[in-house]
């Protein structure tokens, strides 16, 4: 599996990880979300240089020009609720993309830190023979991760995997390398050492979804 991970160089993402880390900056809630959506975007434009393209002739005011269109299909595939935002920045910039959507949430067992991840929804195109693209802020355990991918594997097998995440943990780091394909890449914003006992990563960012959309019971 490749990993590229942002934090290894500076630009624009080390800005916009910065203000969604930082305690006092991250309330403003619009902003968390615009941050969400921009990193997506940087994301989305770095993926599209890894994609087939076909020329194509266009008429202009003043003759022909030879242009490159995206002639592989795109399909974007998010975790609701925290990767909403994130999916809009790949939709921003991937216009004729498809979309797939999964809801999956933690499910704590009584008196306990331990949790097992529920899927409970899935709505997608079918995937065979397309670039598919899974997008989630924050990627803890890998768990989710993990079962969205497997649901989306009920509509069929894709030509081609990318994962993207706005913080990683080491942890989900291994968790995926050991349960992904070996051809899919995974684009994260930056990879944070530990979990807490709650299995949130540190240092991190909080709950991303809270963060984005209010707290929820």
């Amino acid at each position: 599996m490749e990993i590229i991970n942002f934090d290894e160089q500076n630009s624009l993402v080390s800005q916009f990880m910065m203000e969604l880390r930082n305690v006092d900056i991250q309330t403003d809630k619009m902003r968390f979300r615009k941050n969400l959506i921009r990193i997506g975007e940087i994301m989305a434009y770095e993926i599209s240089r890894r994609l087939n393209y076909n020329t194509t002739s266009t008429t202009t005011p003043l003759g022909t020009a030879q242009c490159h269109t995206i002639a592989d299909q795109v399909v974007l595939a998010t975790i609701l609720r925290a990767g909403i935002p994130f999916h809009e920045g790949f939709l921003n910039y991937f216009d004729n993309a498809q979309n797939a959507f999964v809801s999956a949430y933690r499910k704590y067992k009584p008196h306990s830190d331990t949790f097992d991840i529920h899927i409970e929804y899935i709505a997608s195109p079918r995937i065979t023979g397309k670039t598919v693209i899974i997008a989630d802020p924050m990627l803890a355990t890998g768990s989710s991760m993990e079962l969205a991918y497997q649901a989306l594997l009920t509509k069929g097998k894709p030509a081609s995997l990318h994962l993207a995440a706005v913080i990683a943990s080491q942890q989900a780091i291994d968790m995926v390398q050991k349960h992904f394909p070996e051809n899919t890449t995974l684009w994260v914003g930056a990879i944070d050492p530990s979990l807490n006992p709650h299995s949130y990563i540190v240092p991190g960012l909080g709950d991303a979804g809270d963060l984005a959309y209010g707290d929820k019971e």
